[in-house]
């Protein structure tokens, strides 16, 4: 075996993203040759960020060995087809950014192109019904994708999951201490650096415990104790874009029949989430503290539970953005402690697990290659700024005047990066998936087609179809996917069949 290799992994904080690295870097590489610990404390507690996610979970559930199943009763989950925005473009507008296509693609162009073409002839049903993931959610209704049924719109669906994020961290320790990773109880008081280049050598316990490591994954949250607080990185900060600042969030009774979907409903000065479980409702006001108090955050936030609280409400501060450096020497930040991007998307897991995975493509030996380490932090900066764009996306397109927090939102300056696209969608419906972002051509066309966003003309090949073949093909569409949605179970019936927790 080389001598430089990463012999002791020391990973700061449990939580999700802790014990997210611990399950996967166990399966991964095993604790036969490293030796993995985990350092967290019983007092210091969690955030408890991401109760709903995206579809890539299952991706990372897979890559940790996990039982699907078995994860949905250990959590409390239920599935999730998409999110409802409410009030988003305007007062009494609704949409849902589905988990799959619309339609299918033609001649060679996305669907969305046919379909403002038959919006221009006047002849277009809304595009929600042709959207199987999306008109399921609203009906309550879920089964797993068929892939098998090539000329169906099951075919295409995907799903991702709404779940209790204490309980997924206790399911991810469980698996991870399964495969041997240790878990040590305790606060650091002390962090011991090498004189010659700064790294971390060893960290020293409240009880006089000295734990030593090659390699540190920093998940202490937004504390960032190695990350910042002791290597003095920086933080890059997007308040500006997303003025967001705080959140409250209230635990409630579930809801009767359980919805396939998150809500996102925009308010005076932010917006609430409903995230619903088996065993109880998610519920949270994200807000801009200079627009609102937390006294009224909170009111407001209790005037719109649809169930009864079961639990006292707790505040969140947060600042949005990124560190200057997510990989510095030889600490990795992972989770709230390499930066944050408020839950709009429910994107919080998936930058803790594509960070995971960026990690093992990367693994580094105890030389720490510089070259390697810059790379990873180009392709975090990338994924946080094309995330940013998107978030940013839902508040300037917006029409909304009807208080301080929106005629801010409506009129701030944006990057450039989303501006160009704005300016593309809007002269020509192109859009396009820059380096493999996260968000696909189907998501960016819901935000702008669900907030108003006319494009002044489509693409010039879907002309190609002659008008009766565009509008059998589309109408043939539209019954298929009606059929898809009326065959589905209920998605409570669903979850008591395979997986009741």
């Amino acid at each position: 075996m080389n001598l430089n290799n990463i012999k002791n992994v020391v990973i700061v904080g449990g939580g999700t993203a802790g014990w997210m690295a611990a399950a996967a870097l166990s399966k991964s590489i095993g604790t036969k040759h490293i030796n993995i610990q985990l350092i967290e404390s019983e007092e210091i507690g969690t955030v408890g960020v991401g109760e709903a996610t995206i579809p890539h979970i299952k991706y990372f559930n897979r890559l940790a060995g996990l039982d699907e199943n078995e994860f949905l009763r250990q959590t409390n989950a239920t599935f999730k087809l998409g999110i409802e925005f409410v009030n988003w473009g305007k007062l009494g507008d609704s949409y849902v950014h589905p988990f799959g296509p619309y339609g299918i693609d033609m001649q060679g162009v996305h669907f969305h192109h046919t379909w403002l073409r038959q919006k221009h002839k006047g002849t277009a049903k809304p595009i929600a019904e042709f959207s199987l993931p999306g008109l399921a959610a609203k009906a309550g209704k879920f089964q797993h994708p068929r892939p098998d049924l090539k000329a169906s719109p099951f075919s295409s669906m995907d799903y991702a999951y709404h779940f209790d994020a204490a309980l997924y961290a206790k399911y991810m320790r469980s698996v991870a201490e399964g495969r041997g990773v240790k878990r040590i109880e305790g606060k650091i008081v002390k962090v011991k650096q090498n004189d010659k280049n700064g790294h971390i050598e060893s960290l020293k316990l409240e009880n006089g415990a000295v734990v030593a490591g090659d390699l540190f994954i920093d998940c202490s949250g937004f504390k960032g104790l190695l990350i910042e607080e002791t290597l003095n990185t920086g933080y890059e900060d997007w308040t500006h874009y997303l003025p967001c600042d705080r959140a409250v969030a209230r635990l409630t009774e579930r809801l009767d029949d359980l919805p396939p979907y998150t809500r996102a409903t925009a308010k005076e000065a932010g917006w609430q989430w409903r995230i619903p479980l088996q065993s109880r409702t998610g519920n949270g006001y994200v807000y801009c503290s200079q627009f609102i108090s937390d006294d009224e955050a909170l009111a407001s936030l209790n005037k719109d539970l649809e169930t009864p609280a079961i639990a006292e409400p707790r505040l969140l501060r947060f600042k949005t953005g990124v560190r200057k450096k997510t990989w510095n020497k030889n600490v990795v930040a992972i989770g709230l402690a390499a930066g944050f991007l408020e839950p709009l998307e429910s994107t919080s897991i998936h930058l803790i697990q594509s960070a995971i995975a960026r990690l093992m493509t990367n693994w580094p030996d105890k030389l720490f290659n510089q070259h390697d380490i810059d790379y990873f932090n180009r392709k975090t900066q990338a994924e946080y700024e094309q995330v940013r764009d998107f978030l940013i996306l839902h508040y300037c397109a917006t029409e909304r005047n009807d208080s301080p927090f929106w005629n801010y939102c409506r009129t701030m300056d944006i990057p450039k990066t989303l501006e160009d696209r704005i300016a593309i969608y809007k002269e020509n419906a192109r859009l396009y998936r820059e380096d493999l972002e996260l968000f696909s051509s189907v998501s960016w066309f819901a935000v702008f087609n669900g907030q108003n966003i006319e494009p002044n003309r489509y693409h010039p090949l879907a002309d190609i179809l002659d008008d009766d073949l565009m509008e059998r093909r589309m109408a043939e569409l539209h019954r298929a996917t009606q059929r898809c949605v009326e065959v589905m179970p209920s998605h409570e019936q669903y979850l008591v069949d395979l997986c009741k927790s």
